[in-house]
């Protein structure tokens, strides 16, 4: 199936649409956090996520202290990356000629696995100007630009044409907006029989109301984490029919336990994920739904 050209949109002049949004462009227009950076120089796919799967402990086993930390980055990244091409594998079968739309892309490494996974055409959107500007040369470093493209604009209401895509995700960037309003432009955008695939940590309603934990995240990411049920009910008013649900959180726990060990890349905010993980006050999901 033809997707519509990229060429078929409107401007989308004004990104943010609140003091809020102003904030998070602010927060990542000024963010040079190692933890990201030095991963995504391993092979030039910066992810702004977390990590999946089984860990090669032997990492800290590695004497010399260069090569241990080398070691423990390039684990971390491996986990990252299986997190990215778990998702990526939730939003097939596509062809050459679609296109899919990457909602709060960061620095693009997400866009980028879809392609090379499926050959299709991406747009990865971003609230951050910064942002926006480097996944662009790093597409272009690639020769992918023409196929891979970044822009800065509200995933909230990208000017995107209506229709125009066969596949759309969210990777952790769903606590920055409203839900109501994301998943309209989702719906909007997917055309009928579209996939779209979130991987996001929210709050389990059956342990009640936020945890002191998951207040802490919220605190340091600014942002604002959602029950788990406000998901589906959201994705049910917009034609979002879930397909395949999956708690990752026993997955994720391993690298979390993994990169509180990193001294060079802790943020701070390890054991936090750690305790709210095991007590079951959060949990991280993916949810695969289609447009109907």
């Amino acid at each position: 199936m033809t997707i519509a050209p990229h060429a078929d949109t409107k401007a989308a002049p004004v990104p943010t649409q609140s003091t809020y949004q102003n904030r998070v462009a602010d927060y990542w227009n000024a963010e040079e956090n190692p933890v990201n950076l030095e991963l995504g120089k391993i092979d030039d796919l910066y992810h702004h996520h977390y990590g999946v799967g089984d860990v090669d402990w032997t990492v800290l086993d590695e004497p010399d202290p260069d090569l241990r930390r080398g070691r423990i980055t390039t684990e971390l990244h491996r986990l990252e990356h299986a997190q990215a091409e778990l998702l990526a594998g939730h939003l097939g079968p596509l062809s050459t000629t679609d296109r899919v739309f990457d909602a709060g892309c960061g620095r693009g490494g997400g866009s980028v696995v879809a392609h090379l996974r499926y050959g299709c055409h991406a747009d990865g959107v971003t609230i951050s100007a910064k942002q926006a500007a480097f996944a662009g040369e790093q597409a272009r470093k690639r020769g992918i630009d023409t196929q891979v493209r970044y822009h800065h604009r509200n995933m909230l209401d990208t000017g995107f044409a209506t229709g125009a895509y066969a596949a759309s995700w969210n990777n952790e960037s769903t606590m920055y907006v409203e839900l109501e309003l994301l998943f309209a432009e989702h719906s909007r955008l997917l055309r009928r029989g579209g996939r779209y695939v979130v991987v996001t940590g929210c709050y389990n309603d059956t342990y009640g109301r936020t945890s002191r934990e998951v207040s802490q995240i919220n605190a340091h990411y600014i942002c604002e984490i959602h029950p788990r049920s406000e998901y589906f009910r959201a994705m049910a008013r917009h034609r979002l029919v879930p397909v395949h649900v999956q708690d990752l959180t026993a997955d994720a726990i391993p690298y979390w336990e993994l990169r509180r060990q990193a001294d060079h890349l802790v943020t701070g905010i390890e054991d936090t994920f750690l305790t709210a993980y095991k007590n079951g006050s959060f949990q991280y999901l993916l949810i695969a739904a289609d447009r109907v």
